[in-house]
């Protein structure tokens, strides 16, 4: 039914262990293959490519469905529906930046100090390019294709990079001075697909088994039970998602307790439930959570 198109090369790995966790795991002859399938009735094609022509891709019709960068869709000026931002990327969770940086030692401060002429080198020149125009700066605007941190002082006044962590950018001794735009990664649809109600229900069902397995990461389910006189302190501990689901235990003057909690509590949340009257307290993993 939907072609899908997904990121080769930096965000694959992340994409595909996703689509793995999300029960849509991707199968392909090597790891070098850009043709794939996925043993879903939903899924009739997939293809792994470049996530800078996604966008493109997708706007002309030749896949359904995709996963790719909102910097990639902006910087192609891709006219294609977004069905949400997805939380993940190639090192953490946290958005890629696309930063204006300048040399550490520059007397540049921001924007306007920059001058008509600046030479800025970049992978993103479209952004660039409109984003110097709104500042009213008539940018030598230079594609760059890769280690775009190097080309300074020698090559390039600037440069426009994305960057999760700003990392590389202190390492070549640069100094950001304005962010150009904030970019999660997004399954898209080209839009002629999702006026489909067919196709736009399929994609509505895989975007909702990939942000359910997000929302599961980092989670974990916790059963306790605990007696009457112990509950309201036990309860107080909790940091649930919503109220906790309590019970009343059969035949027995206590209750049954779960929840879902962050992983990153759990070794310490646990020894405290016991310190205050919970037993039989279990942790189980999440795979999805859906709302």
């Amino acid at each position: 039914m939907l072609r899908l198109v997904l990121p080769k090369g930096t965000l694959e790995p992340a994409t595909l262990k996703l689509f793995e966790e999300a029960d849509l795991a991707v199968t392909r002859s090597s790891e070098v293959d850009y043709k794939a399938s996925i043993a879903d009735p939903r899924v009739a094609d997939v293809r792994i490519l470049r996530p800078q022509e996604i966008p493109v891709y997708l706007a002309d019709g030749m896949f359904d469905l995709g996963v790719t960068g909102r910097d990639w869709i902006e910087e192609q000026g891709a006219d294609v529906v977004s069905l949400g931002q997805m939380h993940y990327s190639k090192a953490t969770n946290r958005p890629v930046n696309l930063v204006l940086a300048v040399a550490e030692d520059s007397a540049v401060e921001s924007v306007s100090d920059l001058k008509d002429g600046v030479r800025v080198s970049t992978e993103y020149p479209g952004l660039t390019r409109r984003f110097f125009q709104r500042h009213g700066i008539d940018a030598e605007v230079n594609l760059s294709y890769g280690a775009t941190e190097a080309k300074i002082p020698d090559i390039a006044d600037a440069v426009v990079d994305a960057t999760e962590t700003g990392r590389a950018l202190r390492q070549a001794r640069l100094r950001v001075i304005d962010t150009v735009l904030t970019s999660y990664t997004e399954l898209v649809a080209n839009r002629a697909a999702y006026e489909d109600p067919v196709k736009r229900h399929a994609m509505h069902q895989i975007h909702t088994l990939l942000e359910g397995t997000l929302e599961a990461r980092g989670k974990v389910l916790v059963k306790l039970n605990v007696s009457e006189s112990d509950l309201a302190g036990v309860i107080a501990l909790l940091p649930a998602m919503k109220s906790p689901t309590v019970s009343k235990l059969f035949g027995e003057d206590g209750y049954a307790v779960e929840t879902v909690v962050p992983k990153g509590d759990i070794n310490t949340l646990i020894p405290e439930l016991k310190d205050h009257g919970a037993s039989d307290i279990i942790e189980i993993p999440l795979a999805k959570i859906v709302h």
